[in-house]
């Protein structure tokens, strides 16, 4: 996807279970090798993965592995909820990537929680998923990047069983479209979107970017999700619940 992984399993209780670690070791073997199977599906980077065939009309819909109707309706969802701000086909051409990371990694996390390993976190290129706790009676902790001052922190959000979310331009540039206008969305340098599923925070945060200064409200409604942002000079806003 272009971007790194990292798994990181805790043992809340301070055991460390003979018959836990093989099972959970297994697990994040799957959940690795799940990853690269998103990968190949849905790249935009490899001319050949499903996706990038059903963009240019090569193949149908029915020609595609499952997933990618279920991401394509999830997709759908988004833009209608978010008034079209998020799109599955940025510029005109498709691609579903601000969803398949998050999505991708939520499942990771639960083949960790399935095999018994509830205290965990996923990061996808600083898209993160905590589930349970950092250890015992202490909470895990996110550090949000500075978009514009780099190596410096905006916020650090603190809490359990969360997903956090950002999408800017610290990293890749002015990258999100704005699909009313076709151009990039600049009103905001990052937002950070913080709820209970990362597919879902991870598509936020790509919509109220580039809605720009109407995303706060907008976040507001969301039921469970809260956004920091950090403005294109340099002010800070967050929601009522953050």
């Amino acid at each position: 996807m272009g971007t790194v992984f990292s798994f990181d399993v805790r043992h809340s209780d301070g055991r460390h279970d003979d018959e836990d670690g093989p099972r959970v070791a297994a697990a994040l073997s799957e959940a690795v090798a799940w990853l690269h199977h998103v990968d190949e599906v849905f790249s935009t980077y490899k001319p050949d993965s499903p996706v990038s065939r059903l963009g240019r009309g090569e193949i149908t819909l029915a020609d595609c592995p499952p997933e990618v109707a279920g991401i394509l309706r999830m997709c759908e969802s988004v833009s209608d909820r978010s008034r079209g701000y998020f799109t599955a086909y940025p510029g005109g051409r498709l691609d579903p990537s601000a969803i398949v990371k998050g999505w991708a990694v939520e499942r990771a996390s639960a083949m960790l929680r399935e095999a018994g390993a509830p205290d965990h976190c996923v990061n996808g290129g600083g898209d993160v998923r905590l589930s349970g706790a950092a250890g015992p009676g202490r909470s895990w902790r996110v550090g949000v990047a500075h978009p514009l001052r780099p190596g410096d922190l905006a916020a650090v959000v603190s809490g359990n069983d969360l997903a956090v979310a950002t999408s800017g331009t610290a990293e890749r540039g002015a990258h999100v479209i704005d699909p009313h206008t076709g151009r990039p969305a600049t009103e905001l340098a990052s937002v950070t979107v913080i709820g209970p599923d990362l597919a879902l925070a991870d598509a936020y945060a790509t919509g109220a970017f580039a809605m720009g200064g109407a995303a706060r409200e907008w976040v507001e409604e969301l039921d469970g999700y809260e956004a920091f942002a950090v403005t294109a000079t340099g002010a800070t806003w967050r929601t009522s619940g953050l």
